[in-house]
């Protein structure tokens, strides 16, 4: 039996970032007769070389190829794909990391769907999620499918297909390069699969890419030439000409690095300009966003004045997603949400209206005279206004797309203004979310996203006004699982799914604690997400002053359930608070931070209580201590490079297994 897939992995200098990928590569699940791994070196001086040589000598399906640096990936991804000898080869960039069951799943899959193209499933730790893997297909559509959202040669491609077609990387070549060898083979491949259920790969962060403008144009010529090719007339070949348009010509005019070069901006000005008279004709603007289309329609006119004005006055959009309802209708999540999209001052976005036509409004520094109508017309973008949410856990990176209902509404705001939100309804199934599976135990974030009239934006879904709603309610598929709603510190929603413990579940919605003074008592309500039949272990509150004198103060706490499926419990403890002369066991004035401790564990709860003058207020704890801050988004530095880690969250896994999950018995 020969090989099956041979991995080509480019390296240059990496240092100690390399670790993960190298693992990756050499610890699959595969039998290693049936994988090979080429390492291609780009002429590192760090010390890679050797130890990529070491890796060989005691490895039989490892060779390393050696090359004097290039400074770009390209060439030796055609050398690797040339001394390759798998059925399919994987390329793989040197940050990337490898799941340990990625080849054999692709693999099983490009042999059951007789693919020349396999799209294993790709994750990011930063940037915006893709919809292309909303769904596993077995002959996926270009455009249909959302294939040119997936422009990265991390993917698994029949060798004698590429060898067939003569497909190679561009040399020197840049970003664009890349894309180009991608296209290609989608275009020509007979059978593109999508894999979408299993992470395969989760890229690492890309290169900066320095494309010189006269080098962009050539290979964009020659992408759109086999376009011409492989395409035939028609929309869809207007559709992939837009994507270029989009992306390689018009958007680098809008950058603040174009703005800011007073050097060769004017360069690349008449580089593009000739560009767009030759391939991009006006009836392709219909496909672009309103900005970009006044940015064709300022180059066709030779004003990079004005392309420059509007490269220095563009601003991020925001969004702003408001949670009208939070229910459940038995174990499904209902959202009701109301989105709108924010302009760079962080008011609504507003529009003018022109009898039953909606029209962009250009920042005051633009020429808008020598803008028509037609380009500034957003009345079909606005009717097409969408929003799509999406939960991503928070250690993995994993991210699923969760079906919804909307309508657009419009709001009249002024005289001959208007503003566009989308209001909707979102069901959460966590036992079909992942693609058709449960989703995984641990911290889901809950994000939103908009493509709306002028601007597209996304952001994190924010608390509802009044009470939090803390219930937790059972799914029952595959098994018994407690799914939990809560907020971060900064009020934005996420989700637990099945908790480690009784008291962890209380510790996750801890920011709706309510206190009550009553007779120099104080009570503290704690909501309880569920309350077994049992009742829970016994607690206890405890709470330790955060100043120089270190107190601590106990008292039970009492679980009392609430109704199943429709108002949560709580928990219920009683303390005395005393002015002057306080006791042992009363709380005395200054700040105190809270924890719940049962027989097996004591975790910190996520407030603090501030004693001023008798009087007894509600704080945030992570202002006192960072450690308490809400585990939903912590997705720092370390976290990526922890993900990174081999092993790491393996490691992890061990140690959380070793504890009984709550409801697990």
């Amino acid at each position: 039996m020969g090989v099956k897939v041979s991995v080509i992995a480019n390296v240059h200098n990496p240092g100690d970032t390399a670790d993960a990928c190298l693992r990756s590569a050499l610890e699959q699940t595969m039998p290693t007769d049936d994988y090979e791994v080429i390492f291609v070196d780009d002429g590192s001086t760090d010390g890679i070389a050797e130890r990529l040589d070491t890796i060989a000598d005691v490895r039989t399906n490892v060779r390393t190829l050696h090359l004097p640096h290039t400074g770009s990936p390209m060439r030796g991804r055609n050398v690797g794909l040339a001394a390759a000898a798998g059925d399919y080869v994987y390329f793989l960039d040197q940050g990337d990391r490898l799941e340990k069951d990625a080849l054999a799943r692709m693999h099983d899959r490009a042999v059951e769907t007789d693919a020349d193209v396999l799209v294993g499933r790709l994750i990011r730790d930063d940037g915006p999620p893709t919809t292309a893997f909303g769904r596993s297909t077995a002959r996926a559509d270009i455009l249909r499918d959302r294939l040119l959202t997936l422009l990265v040669p991390q993917q698994l491609y029949r060798r004698a297909f590429l060898e067939e077609h003569e497909l190679g990387f561009a040399v020197p070549g840049g970003r664009l390069a890349e894309q180009a060898f991608v296209l290609r083979a989608y275009v020509r491949a007979k059978v593109v699969a999508v894999l979408a259920e299993h992470v395969c790969c989760h890229l690492g962060e890309p290169p900066p890419a320095q494309e010189e403008p006269r080098a962009m144009v050539k290979e964009l010529h020659a992408l759109l030439d086999d376009i011409d090719t492989y395409v035939g007339e028609g929309r869809q070949r207007d559709r992939m000409y837009a994507h270029w348009f989009r992306y390689a010509a018009l958007r680098p005019l809008v950058t603040s690095k174009f703005g800011d070069s007073s050097v060769d901006r004017g360069l690349h000005f008449r580089v593009v300009q000739k560009l767009i008279s030759e391939r991009f004709p006006e009836r392709l603007d219909r496909h672009l966003p309103v900005q970009l289309r006044a940015v064709a329609a300022y180059v066709r006119m030779g004003r990079l004045d004005q392309i420059v004005l509007m490269s220095n006055s563009s601003r991020r959009s925001g969004l702003r997603a408001d949670l009208t309802e939070v229910r459940w209708d038995a174990h499904v999540l209902v959202l009701g949400l109301t989105v709108e999209v924010l302009a760079g001052d962080g008011k609504p976005d507003r529009y003018r209206t022109d009898g039953d036509r909606v029209h962009w409004i250009p920042p005051r520094s633009l020429d808008t005279k020598s803008l028509s109508d037609g380009v500034t017309d957003v009345t079909e973008a606005v009717e097409r206004a969408r929003v799509e949410l999406y939960v991503r856990h928070t250690e993995t990176g994993v991210v699923h797309f969760l079906p919804l209902t909307q309508h657009v509404e419009r709001i009249q705001a002024g005289r001959r203004r208007v503003r566009v939100q989308i209001k909707g309804e979102v069901r959460l199934d966590v036992t079909t979310a992942a693609v058709g599976r449960p989703l995984k135990p641990g911290q889901w974030e809950v994000h939103v996203r908009m493509f709306g009239g002028a601007n597209q934006a996304r952001s994190r879904v924010g608390r509802p006004e009044g009470p939090l709603n803390c219930l937790g309610v059972l799914a029952q598929r595959p098994k018994a699982r407690l799914v939990v709603p809560c907020w971060t510190d900064q009020g934005e929603l996420g989700l637990a799914v099945e908790p480690r413990s009784f008291t962890e579940s209380i510790a996750l919605v801890s920011p709706g604690v309510v206190v009550k003074q009553l007779d120099g008592q104080l009570y503290v309500v704690l909501p309880v997400p569920y309350v077994p039949p049992s009742g829970g272990p016994p607690l206890e509150l405890v709470l330790r002053s955060t100043g120089r004198r270190r107190r601590e103060v106990s008292a039970p706490a009492l679980a009392e359930a609430g109704v199943p499926g429709r108002i949560a419990g709580q928990l219920v403890a009683k303390l005395r608070v005393r002015r002057l002369m306080p006791g042992a066991d009363h709380l005395s004035p200054g700040g105190w931070l809270a924890s719940l401790r049962s027989a097996e564990e004591e975790l910190g709860l996520r407030f603090a209580l501030d004693v001023r003058r008798g009087k007894v207020q509600v704080r945030s704890a992570a202002a006192v201590d960072p450690e308490r801050r809400s585990p939903l988004g912590r997705d720092t530095v370390f976290h990526r490079i922890g993900r990174r880690v081999p092993g790491a969250r393996h490691m992890v896994r061990l140690a959380r297994a070793g504890k009984l999950r709550y409801l697990r018995d």
